[in-house]
This record gives structure tokens, sequence and C-alpha cells, in this order.
């Protein structure tokens, strides 16, 4: 295995147009400031309340519908049928489709700051007490939904954050709905089509048995075959109590096989509980979801970059073996940790793999490993899958050596 310390890395590229690509500056917040110059060009309807009630509709529309997992895997179906011969530019920019969150909070933030406005102009003109007890609550419960999103407050909240917007995000349906039905019905068809689209995935809602080895007590290897096998590249979110709380996982499917596995890591309250009581069912809604490591179909040969359990999204397009691929895996002792059967199924479809075991080597420098596999492979792009600041930091100082360069951005 190549030795961290033989990688020299190249200089950072200095310039505007590298410095653009970090935070703040991400595709992800790109797309917040699009949205919200889109909204600037119409603050001259601000005193026209059924105008401004038509802003606020159209942002919540999108705000829910860029969400909606039918929309996701539209997105990225459209984003990965480039063909590889396609510039080297233009894929690394179609490969950031993943960051479609920032049209998420920049209509949602549009829609709040819009019925702020409407609220106000509805109390100015004395509308009826009824119609104004419901413009007020509904400014409430948008006021609050707000706060919590902030990402300080959702980070350290996170399952508060969950919950308000699940129930909060219901409420201000309904309420919408009747502030529509008596002020302006006309705007009931897409507040209709909102609706809809929050409840699809619940109306696949079902309680599914589940099949549990855990190699350690920091794992927990989740079998599912209930008659769904999912694309590579997708996720599943799985539940104890689904009115509570959902958590996402990466599915792995395997070639030739039904159903598919989750890999689970003790990385809090719920993961640490889920492993060591190893329920017989599980919660399941929706559909798989595309994510990030669907990417790889724009490049011609990809790095996977992995840290501890982030083997489990990589995993099924190594096994697939469609986008031809060099794995760099850094964890605590992989065969003690994950178990030999795994290790081995990986090491099967990579066998040239850099498997950096952390307890005898120490920590790596992934950003050099990442650039030497690179270096090596001939590889196009690289995909990590870390914790966050791994993730950035990989993601950040790869990109500023000229190699696009992807990782989750946790905008939810």
């Amino acid at each position: 295995m190549t030795s961290v310390h033989e990688v020299q890395l190249p200089p950072a590229d200095r310039s505007w147009r590298t410095i653009l690509r970090r935070r703040p500056f991400t595709h992800h917040n790109r797309l917040v400031a699009a949205v919200v110059l889109v909204n600037l060009c119409f603050t001259g309807w601000w005193d026209d309340a059924g105008r401004v009630t038509a802003l606020v509709v159209a942002n919540l529309a999108v705000a829910a519908l860029i969400r909606q997992q039918l929309v996701i895997n539209l997105l990225f179906w459209l984003a990965t049928s480039a063909p590889r011969h396609w510039p080297l530019r233009v894929r690394w920019t179609l490969g950031k489709v993943y960051h479609f969150g920032g049209i998420h909070v920049g209509a949602a933030t549009c829609a709040t700051a819009w019925f702020l406005v409407l609220t106000a102009v509805t109390t100015i003109q004395g509308a009826p007490p009824f119609t104004l007890a419901l413009t007020w609550t509904i400014m409430a419960v948008l006021g609050t939904l707000f706060v919590l999103a902030l990402p300080g407050l959702r980070a350290k909240h996170h399952d508060l954050f969950e919950r308000s917007h699940r129930f909060g995000g219901w409420t201000v349906l309904v309420l919408f709905g009747v502030l529509a039905a008596v002020s302006n019905p006309v705007f009931l068809w897409p507040l209709a089509l909102v609706v809809v689209s929050v409840a699809l995935p619940w109306l696949r809602l079902r309680r599914v048995p589940v099949h549990i080895v855990s190699p350690s007590p920091h794992v927990a290897l989740v079998s599912f075959d209930h008659g769904v096998t999912p694309f590579a590249g997708s996720s599943t979110t799985v539940s104890r109590n689904p009115l509570l709380e959902w958590h996402s996982f990466a599915n792995v499917p395997a070639p030739g096989r039904s159903g598919f596995r989750l890999t689970i890591s003790r990385a809090g309250d719920w993961t640490a509980k889920f492993i060591a009581d190893q329920p017989s069912h599980v919660w399941v809604k929706g559909i798989p979801t595309a994510g990030v490591g669907n990417i790889d179909k724009l490049f011609t040969r990809v790095v996977w970059v992995a840290t501890g359990s982030g083997i489990g999204p990589c995993l099924p397009h190594l096994l697939a073996g469609d986008t031809p691929s060099v794995l760099v895996w850094s964890t605590r002792n992989p065969r003690r940790t994950y178990g030999d059967e795994l290790v081995e199924e990986i090491l099967g479809v990579q066998p040239d793999a850099v498997v950096w075991d952390t307890e005898s080597q120490g920590k790596p420098d992934l950003v050099a490993l990442a650039y030497d596999a690179c270096r090596r492979s001939g590889a196009e792009a690289v995909i990590c899958i870390s914790n966050k600041p791994t993730t950035w930091k990989v993601v950040e100082e790869l990109e500023a050596r000229g190699i696009p360069a992807y990782g989750a951005i946790w905008d939810s």
C-alpha cells in the first residue's frame, strides 16, 4: 500500500475561480441566492394581497416539490444522462446536482418572507377577525420553523428540527388551505398538488422484517428482502416510530440478488439503541431515492474515499462495477469492526483497494491518498463519504487542485 508520506501534493490553486468553489460559495448557496434574486424581481407587488398570496403559494410549492422523491430521482436522472465524452468542466458542474436543496432553502425562506408581508398587508387592510387569526397563526408557525432550521439550531437539536418541520409543515398546509378557501379559492389547486406531493411517500408506509448481524458493537448489517431491490446509489429511510423520527441510509444491493442491505454504525442515541436492540421489524416509506453516489455515472473512472461505515454507500457501486473505480477506505480494524465476510466481499471486487487501518497505522491524510489514487488510476473525480469536517476538507482541497470532488453537504 502507498505510504501517505510518499505522496507529494501539488500546491492548491488560489485563483478566484477556485475560491468561489469553497464555502460559502457552494452550488447549494448559489441556488439559494438565485431563488432569492428571482423573488426580489416581484417586490413591486408587496401591497397587493392577491399577488403576494400567489408568491407565497408558488414558493411553498417549489420548496415542497424539490424535496419530493420522484422529483429528486428525475433531477439525478437528467443530470447523469450526460455522455462521458462531454467536456469534464460540464460534467463537473452536472455532478453538483445533489445541491438541489438550495432551491428548497431559498423557496422556503422566500415563502416565509412573503407571508410576513401578507400578514402585514392583511392586518393593515383590516381583514375579518377569522382571517386575521388564521394569518397570524400561520405566520407564527412559519417563523418557528424558520428559526429551528437555522444551521446552528438544526445541528444541535436535529430531532426537534425534524419533528417540528413534519408536524409544523402539515399544520401550515391545513391552515393555509382553510385561508385560501375563505379568501381566494383559486390557490387551492396548487396547494392540493403540494399535499399530494407530501402524502405520496406516506402512502407507501409499511412495517417490514429485517435480519441483523452485528460483527461488532459498533455496526449493524441490516438485510431487507420485502420485494424491493433498489438501484445502486439510492437510499432508504427507516424508522422505529414513524411519526417521530426517520433516518436515511444508503442501500447496498448486490448484483443478481434480491433485496438489499444497510450498514448502520454507532453514531448517536438512535443508532446505538438500534444496534443493541436488533429489532425484528422496522418501518419504511416512499421509494429508493437517488443520492450523491449516483454521479459516478458522469465519469470514466472515479476514486471512492470512505471512512468507517461510509463504506456502505460505496459498496453497491463497487459491486456493480458500472463505473471503473478505486477505493480508499480508512477505518479502525476493518475485519474486527465489520467482519471478515464484508471485508472479503470488498477485496473481491477491489483487490487493489487502499484499506487504511487507523488502529495500527494512525490517522491518514485522506487528501493525499485520494490525490495519489487519482494520479495512479487516471480517475476523473473523487466521491467522499465521511463525516462533515473530513468530507468538506477532501472536497475543497481536491477541487483546489483541479480534481472534481463530491460529498454530502448536510443540507437537511
